[in-house]
């Protein structure tokens, strides 16, 4: 399996507290963020990843290199920002596979790969995104389906008493993004949103341990998590 992540992130809201790496790579329990993912996707095989960077990229190639744990890693370097829809978009075009995973650098959610990428196939799919069902939440959006988990549609994020999260993992068509002329653009809300009316994207739900180190809420969570 392949697998690109996003791990360009600047890391605003947490500045006061890691403001001199990329926020994939603040430390957790003595370890950077992304080493955690890095061995939780490769145990699950994926054996091939591009790590779609930009800010203080040197600080991530400097301390995995080439090669990590068994993967093959390949850098996807932004010279400027190209947001989420962007960094992908380039970074799949080093991709070899007709389908790729695709992880948000700063989450970290527990999903089957194999079964999700049997789901992803079975279905056809554009695109397969990772739920997770919650309750009593504000910071995430929401995922709507229909019986067989067609995605009808992207709630923007509110209070909610319940719903199902958008758990930032992806598994993706490599062309899917193609069509998009702009080099710099929002996956999830200029594609996601924009084309779900008329695209086949399935969810696939998962109970797996989720946290998202964005605030400094949920990374200090993360240091007790991960100890």
């Amino acid at each position: 399996m392949e697998a690109v992540i996003l791990a360009g992130g600047f890391g605003t809201r947490l500045s006061h507290i890691v403001s001199d790496v990329p926020k994939p790579m603040a430390p957790v329990s003595s370890k950077p963020f992304l080493q955690y993912l890095l061995d939780d996707i490769i145990a699950k095989g994926v054996t091939r990843i591009i790590l779609a960077v930009g800010y203080k990229s040197e600080v991530i190639e400097d301390y995995f290199g080439t090669s990590y744990g068994g993967a093959e890693l390949i850098y996807s370097l932004e010279d400027k920002p190209l947001f989420t829809g962007g960094a992908i978009k380039k970074a799949l075009l080093q991709c070899t596979e007709e389908n790729v995973f695709v992880f948000n650098g700063d989450t970290f959610f527990d999903v089957d790969l194999r079964n999700m990428q049997k789901q992803h196939l079975a279905t056809n799919a554009v695109l397969t995104v990772a739920t997770k069902a919650m309750s009593n939440f504000d910071r995430y959006g929401t995922v709507e389906c229909d019986s067989k988990l067609h995605i009808t549609g992207f709630i923007e994020k509110k209070p909610s008493v319940k719903g199902d999260i958008n758990g930032g993992v992806y598994l993706v068509n490599k062309t899917a993004v193609d069509f998009i002329a702009a080099e710099k653009f929002s996956f999830e809300t200029e594609y996601m949103e924009k084309f779900v009316k008329e695209k086949d994207f399935f969810a696939f739900s998962s109970s797996g341990y989720f946290i998202d180190i964005g605030i400094p809420e949920d990374y200090e969570k993360a240091q007790l998590d991960f100890s």
